[in-house]
């Protein structure tokens, strides 16, 4: 009789990191920490003006960095992602977005979820992913999705396993569709459905961003800073969701799920 796989006590002990960056805290909680002063303050200095356009903005944001960012980049040979590299990049454009305030979101955003995807993409071939591959790509996109516990979250479908269970039809449907047509069309409708899919969660992220660059003392400096937290978080998500997609590739996704849902953390 075949014995059963089990996985190792390295690999439960990358788990338990993974499961950390995963699960807490969320991006609320990042900033809160850095300014001192609660989220919930900025969020009600946003103009609603801009909070009823975020979902548009968002998706936009995320369809223009797919395009220039994953599905452009080339595989490379695995090694150390350039983590710095990218958080100083993406705190010029908070700079920017923070000297103007509100009114540069709809540019600074799309320039900021560029830099972020091209270092998640950058931290999936760390953990051995190949980008050439449109698994990997759709991967990077569901890292946006991610964010652990969050002020804007009511307690349902939060959880790592949950969300990536949300998005697997969308994720699927639209792998199966480039795969078959070998191009990107960023306004074919199944692209379209994964990307509004991934926005919606994106979207609170990006509303606590912009909560804490709209606290008066911030301003542009705050806004490079709040930027790099921001970048930092992602970087987080993105280090676990590939851990976990590496146990995945080693014991399957239902022994890695049980091993991370019965880990404590």
């Amino acid at each position: 009789m075949e014995a059963k796989l089990s996985i190792s006590e390295v690999d439960i002990t990358e788990l338990m990191v993974a499961k950390r960056l995963l699960e807490n805290p969320g991006l609320a909680a990042k900033i809160t920490n850095f300014i001192g002063s609660p989220i919930e303050k900025g969020i009600d200095s946003l103009p609603k003006k801009w909070t009823d356009k975020l979902g548009d903005i968002t998706t936009n944001s995320l369809l223009k960095a797919a395009d220039a960012a994953i599905f452009t980049m080339k595989n490379k040979s695995a090694k150390k992602s350039s983590n710095r590299i990218h958080k100083t990049a993406v705190a010029v454009s908070g700079g920017v977005g923070g000297f103007f305030g509100f009114a540069a979101l709809a540019i600074e955003l799309p320039i900021s979820t560029t830099i972020m995807l091209r270092s998640i993409a950058d931290i999936s071939r760390e953990y051995g992913e190949s980008v050439n591959s449109i698994e990997t790509k759709m991967a990077c996109l569901e890292v946006f999705a991610l964010g652990g516990t969050s002020t804007s979250d009511d307690g349902t479908e939060t959880g790592y396993f949950t969300i990536r269970a949300l998005l697997g039809q969308s994720v699927s449907e639209t792998s199966k569709f480039i795969l078959e047509k070998g191009v990107v069309d960023e306004g074919a409708p199944l692209i379209l459905r994964l990307v509004t899919k991934v926005a919606e969660r994106f979207s609170i992220q990006i509303s606590e961003k912009m909560a804490g660059q709209a606290i008066p003392f911030i301003g542009a400096a705050g806004g490079a800073i709040i930027n790099t937290v921001f970048m930092d978080h992602f970087q987080d998500m993105a280090k676990g969701h590939f851990i976990v997609r590496k146990q995945e590739r080693l014991y399957g996704q239902e022994l890695v799920k049980a091993c991370y849902k019965s880990i404590k953390v």
